[in-house]
């Protein structure tokens, strides 16, 4: 590695070090912070944290947990292909095609159990 790469690294982790603590900062000091219980309860996909706790979970956590892993893992694994795909051969693109396939199945899945419509 060159020394002018180095310097490149350098000045990019230092501004965004800088930049990072700046809006940290920011964000502290023009931040609303005044709790209530409300805001420093529990919360997770909709369920009220102050119900029993025997009740059965609605399938609807589930299906945002499905759809939540296939988006993520869309972008995820098809950002590094798209920027590289001058140097899979063949097999490669196949493979990346069945993975495309696989996540829309996984969509139509989520899309047919309604997980698309939130009430």
């Amino acid at each position: 590695m060159t020394l002018i790469t180095f310097q490149k690294i350098a000045i990019i982790l230092t501004i965004s070090l800088l930049l990072s603590t700046v809006i940290g900062a920011a964000s502290y000091i023009l931040g609303d912070t005044s709790p209530d219980k409300e805001k420093v309860s529990v919360y997770e996909c909709g369920f009220t944290p102050y119900d029993n706790p025997g009740n059965p979970i609605s399938v609807r956590f589930f299906l945002i947990g499905i759809l939540f892993l296939v988006f993520d893992l869309e972008i995820s694994l098809l950002l590094p292909w798209s920027i590289s795909s001058y140097l899979i051969s063949l097999p490669g693109i196949w493979l990346i095609f069945m993975f495309v396939f696989i996540l829309t199945w996984g969509l139509i899945y989520e899309w047919i159990k309604g997980g698309l419509e939130w009430e």
